[in-house]
Protein backbone atom coordinates (compact mmCIF):
# COMPACT_ATOMS: atom_id res chain seq x y z
CA UNK A 1 0.00 0.00 0.00
CA UNK A 2 1.06 3.15 -0.73
CA UNK A 3 -0.47 6.86 0.50
CA UNK A 4 -1.29 9.53 -1.79
CA UNK A 5 2.07 11.42 -1.89
CA UNK A 6 3.83 8.22 -2.26
CA UNK A 7 1.62 7.32 -5.43
CA UNK A 8 1.88 10.87 -6.57
CA UNK A 9 5.76 10.50 -6.43
CA UNK A 10 5.50 7.64 -8.37
CA UNK A 11 3.08 8.53 -10.82
CA UNK A 12 3.32 12.43 -10.85
CA UNK A 13 1.20 12.39 -14.33
CA UNK A 14 -1.10 9.37 -13.42
CA UNK A 15 -2.49 10.95 -10.06
CA UNK A 16 -2.81 14.47 -11.59
CA UNK A 17 -5.37 12.65 -14.13
CA UNK A 18 -7.10 10.87 -11.32
CA UNK A 19 -6.76 13.95 -9.13
CA UNK A 20 -8.62 16.08 -11.97
CA UNK A 21 -11.56 13.42 -12.71
CA UNK A 22 -12.02 13.47 -8.59
CA UNK A 23 -11.91 17.47 -8.61
CA UNK A 24 -13.88 17.73 -11.63
CA UNK A 25 -16.87 19.59 -9.89
CA UNK A 26 -14.83 21.08 -7.54
CA UNK A 27 -14.95 19.77 -4.21
CA UNK A 28 -13.88 15.75 -4.51
CA UNK A 29 -16.76 13.93 -5.65
CA UNK A 30 -16.52 9.75 -6.26
CA UNK A 31 -18.20 6.20 -5.43
CA UNK A 32 -16.87 4.37 -2.45
CA UNK A 33 -17.23 0.40 -3.07
CA UNK A 34 -17.05 -0.88 0.41
CA UNK A 35 -17.11 -4.47 1.77
CA UNK A 36 -20.70 -5.39 3.90
CA UNK A 37 -20.81 -7.53 6.84
CA UNK A 38 -22.36 -10.43 4.43
CA UNK A 39 -19.64 -10.12 1.65
CA UNK A 40 -21.72 -8.15 -0.66
CA UNK A 41 -20.17 -4.53 -1.89
CA UNK A 42 -22.22 -1.62 -1.30
CA UNK A 43 -21.66 1.67 -3.16
CA UNK A 44 -21.72 5.21 -1.48
CA UNK A 45 -21.17 8.47 -2.89
CA UNK A 46 -18.31 10.38 -1.10
CA UNK A 47 -16.35 13.57 -1.09
CA UNK A 48 -12.73 12.35 -0.90
CA UNK A 49 -10.16 15.10 0.45
CA UNK A 50 -6.63 15.03 -1.41
CA UNK A 51 -3.93 17.01 0.14
CA UNK A 52 -0.24 17.08 -0.53
CA UNK A 53 -0.06 14.56 2.08
CA UNK A 54 -2.66 11.73 2.04
CA UNK A 55 -6.29 10.94 0.25
CA UNK A 56 -8.74 11.52 3.28
CA UNK A 57 -12.69 10.82 3.70
CA UNK A 58 -14.94 12.06 6.26
CA UNK A 59 -17.52 9.74 7.39
CA UNK A 60 -20.50 9.94 9.48
CA UNK A 61 -21.82 7.05 11.17
CA UNK A 62 -23.40 5.24 8.51
CA UNK A 63 -23.31 1.51 6.75
CA UNK A 64 -20.35 2.72 4.82
CA UNK A 65 -18.47 3.69 7.94
CA UNK A 66 -19.13 0.31 9.81
CA UNK A 67 -17.99 -1.50 6.81
CA UNK A 68 -14.79 0.29 6.74
CA UNK A 69 -14.44 -0.12 10.49
CA UNK A 70 -14.71 -3.74 10.05
CA UNK A 71 -13.19 -4.56 6.56
CA UNK A 72 -10.83 -1.58 5.14
CA UNK A 73 -10.93 -2.63 1.78
CA UNK A 74 -12.32 -0.32 -0.51
CA UNK A 75 -12.50 1.04 -4.02
CA UNK A 76 -12.84 4.80 -5.01
CA UNK A 77 -14.59 5.34 -8.44
CA UNK A 78 -14.95 9.23 -9.98
CA UNK A 79 -17.96 10.23 -11.21
CA UNK A 80 -18.58 10.94 -14.67
CA UNK A 81 -17.71 13.71 -16.81
CA UNK A 82 -20.83 14.97 -18.63
CA UNK A 83 -18.56 15.31 -21.85
CA UNK A 84 -16.76 11.86 -22.07
CA UNK A 85 -16.76 8.76 -20.34
CA UNK A 86 -13.13 9.28 -18.44
CA UNK A 87 -12.96 6.97 -15.56
CA UNK A 88 -10.66 6.73 -12.49
CA UNK A 89 -10.70 4.03 -10.08
CA UNK A 90 -8.47 3.47 -7.10
CA UNK A 91 -8.42 0.70 -4.85
CA UNK A 92 -6.71 0.16 -1.27
CA UNK A 93 -7.74 0.24 2.84
CA UNK A 94 -8.71 2.72 4.68
CA UNK A 95 -7.79 3.61 8.10
CA UNK A 96 -9.12 5.55 10.51
CA UNK A 97 -6.97 8.73 11.13
CA UNK A 98 -5.85 9.19 14.87
CA UNK A 99 -3.50 11.91 14.49
CA UNK A 100 -4.88 14.70 16.17
CA UNK A 101 -2.78 17.61 14.28
CA UNK A 102 -4.19 15.79 11.19
CA UNK A 103 -7.43 15.66 12.07
CA UNK A 104 -7.74 19.54 13.10
CA UNK A 105 -6.06 20.92 10.17
CA UNK A 106 -7.85 19.10 7.79
CA UNK A 107 -11.99 19.88 10.08
CA UNK A 108 -10.34 23.24 10.30
CA UNK A 109 -9.35 23.43 6.06
CA UNK A 110 -12.48 22.01 5.35
CA UNK A 111 -14.59 23.97 7.72
CA UNK A 112 -15.67 20.27 9.18
CA UNK A 113 -18.58 21.05 11.88
CA UNK A 114 -17.73 19.80 15.24
CA UNK A 115 -21.21 19.45 16.17
CA UNK A 116 -21.33 15.96 13.45
CA UNK A 117 -19.86 12.50 15.08
CA UNK A 118 -17.44 12.01 11.70
CA UNK A 119 -14.51 10.16 11.51
CA UNK A 120 -11.55 10.50 9.30
CA UNK A 121 -10.02 7.85 7.34
CA UNK A 122 -6.92 8.02 4.74
CA UNK A 123 -7.24 5.65 2.07
CA UNK A 124 -3.83 4.15 1.33
CA UNK A 125 -3.43 3.03 -2.72
CA UNK A 126 -2.57 -0.15 -3.71
CA UNK A 127 -4.08 0.17 -7.25
CA UNK A 128 -4.76 3.22 -9.61
CA UNK A 129 -6.52 3.27 -13.12
CA UNK A 130 -7.28 6.08 -15.74
CA UNK A 131 -9.24 5.20 -18.73
CA UNK A 132 -9.45 8.13 -21.37
CA UNK A 133 -11.83 7.60 -24.41
CA UNK A 134 -11.36 10.71 -26.08
CA UNK A 135 -14.12 13.46 -26.72
CA UNK A 136 -16.45 10.86 -28.26
CA UNK A 137 -16.86 8.77 -25.34
CA UNK A 138 -17.18 5.03 -25.03
CA UNK A 139 -19.57 4.32 -27.35
CA UNK A 140 -19.58 7.46 -30.16
CA UNK A 141 -22.96 7.95 -31.18
CA UNK A 142 -22.12 10.76 -33.74
CA UNK A 143 -20.65 10.01 -36.75
CA UNK A 144 -16.62 10.38 -36.48
CA UNK A 145 -13.10 8.71 -36.04
CA UNK A 146 -13.03 5.88 -33.63
CA UNK A 147 -10.55 6.53 -30.58
CA UNK A 148 -8.88 3.63 -28.82
CA UNK A 149 -9.30 3.95 -24.88
CA UNK A 150 -6.13 4.89 -23.33
CA UNK A 151 -5.58 3.28 -20.21
CA UNK A 152 -2.95 3.89 -17.42
CA UNK A 153 -1.87 2.22 -14.46
CA UNK A 154 0.29 1.72 -11.18
CA UNK A 155 0.42 -0.97 -8.48
CA UNK A 156 1.95 -0.36 -5.51
CA UNK A 157 5.32 -2.29 -4.88
CA UNK A 158 4.92 -5.11 -2.72
CA UNK A 159 6.55 -5.76 0.36
CA UNK A 160 9.58 -7.52 -0.01
CA UNK A 161 10.41 -11.17 2.29
CA UNK A 162 12.89 -10.74 4.22
CA UNK A 163 16.27 -12.73 3.74
CA UNK A 164 16.66 -16.15 5.99
CA UNK A 165 19.29 -15.92 8.33
CA UNK A 166 21.26 -19.13 8.72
Amino acid sequence: MASWSDFAASDPALAAGIRALLQQYGPGLAYLATVRPDGAPRLHPVSPVITDQGLYCFLIPSPKRRDLERDGRYALHSYPPEENDDEAILTGRATPVHDPRVIARLAADLHASPHVAWRLFELSIESALLRTHGPAGALPLAAGPMVTPLTRSWRAELPRPLAAVS
